[in-house]
């Protein structure tokens, strides 16, 4: 009955011309439950709505700004850049890294990602590059007054931005070991034996 009654439902609005046919609630779930009409509709709507969802979603995946890497720039506590633990506390000196200890608490300062190819991998506030570019130290033995690049070129105002012999525990003069370059520590003054090629740390220097 409820198949006949939704025929001539259709029958009935078709002939007069309408093209939605006109069903109370239960006459359409009688429908619905009698033909496959209802069953296709669905399907399509269905199929509609995940192609949507799915756009929907790969809109909003793709809108989303791209991960930027973790950043492990830091200052120590003597004013040096460093590298930044996990536990975003700790900052290690730049020779403290792949130095064939793990000093941060989860060995982050060790991985083989970083520390394969030195110094390429390296973040490059951590690295200085001599005069000489195939020479490389860590960035926080330039300017320290020793001759780590072996041309003084980590010593240097223009390439490094030193300040030449800077701090009352230098002394300047042209040195004689390879190992300063325009100073000497105080401590070498007055010790019997020349380290300056003027004497002036016999003869004007004091500790």
């Amino acid at each position: 009955m409820a198949y006949a009654a939704c025929q001539r439902r259709s029958l009935d609005a078709g002939s007069m011309g309408s093209t939605v046919t006109m069903l109370s609630r239960e006459e359409k779930d009688l429908c619905c439950g009698c033909t496959r009409k209802c069953i296709c509709v669905t399907a399509v709507i269905l199929g509609i709505l995940m192609v949507l969802a799915a756009i929907i979603a790969c809109t909003v995946v793709l809108a989303l700004p791209a991960k930027t890497p973790e950043s492990r720039y830091c200052v120590t506590s003597n004013n040096y850049t460093g590298f930044l633990c996990d536990d975003r506390r700790t900052c290690l000196l730049p020779s403290q890294v792949c130095n064939g200890g793990s000093d941060c608490g989860n060995g982050e300062d060790e991985t083989s990602t970083m520390c394969s190819n030195l110094p390429k991998n390296l973040p490059g506030y951590l690295v200085f590059y001599c005069a000489n570019p195939q020479i490389w130290i860590y960035s926080n033995y330039k300017c320290n007054g020793i001759n780590n690049c072996g041309d003084c070129s980590d010593e240097s105002t223009t390439l490094a931005s030193c300040t030449i012999c800077s701090g009352s525990q230098w002394w300047p003069c042209t040195p004689l070991l390879y190992e300063y370059c325009y100073c000497i520590p105080r401590t070498l003054c007055q010790n019997g034996a020349q380290d300056c090629s003027d004497w002036s740390d016999e003869y004007q220097c004091t500790k």
